[in-house]
């Protein structure tokens, strides 16, 4: 019974004692005197008067995320923001990304690579002798 709760405030968050589910009062209907709620899921309901003053309810503070059940809210339309930067923040140069060099990577140039870790040859390949290059030359 709430007898302490006979006249339901428009805009008051409440929750169901035996149930633990919260509603809002939304309105009320004047021709049928009902009373017209919302769930915190988004589902619409309207309650009797004769009904209203049977439940075990409870007021209740506002839920701490009552967007939950608007499907496509923006952070814009609720009055704040993550990203709130003042104009010094957009007047400000963007900086070079630097990048770190991973303790993989090879700083030697390409061309002085030895690519299977071998070493040099001690001496130079039979090709690259001025005889060999004679000979392809003829």
């Amino acid at each position: 019974m709430n007898a302490n709760l006979t006249r339901p405030d428009i805009g008051q968050w409440y929750a169901h004692s035996d149930k633990g589910e919260l509603f809002q009062v939304v309105g009320r209907d004047d021709d049928s005197r009902s009373i017209e709620i919302q769930y915190v899921d988004g589902d619409l309901d309207e309650i009797e008067p004769e009904t209203w003053a049977t439940l075990a309810l409870e007021r209740v503070e506002q839920p701490e995320d009552v967007t939950a059940s608007l499907d496509d809210i923006e952070t814009d339309d609720l009055g704040y923001s993550e990203t709130d930067m003042t104009e010094a923040d957009w007047e400000q140069l963007l900086q070079p990304v630097k990048t770190q060099e991973e303790g993989w990577e090879d700083t030697e140039p390409e061309e002085e690579r030895d690519p299977l870790g071998e070493g040099r040859p001690a001496e130079a390949f039979i090709a690259e002798t001025a005889e060999a290059q004679q000979q392809c030359t003829r």
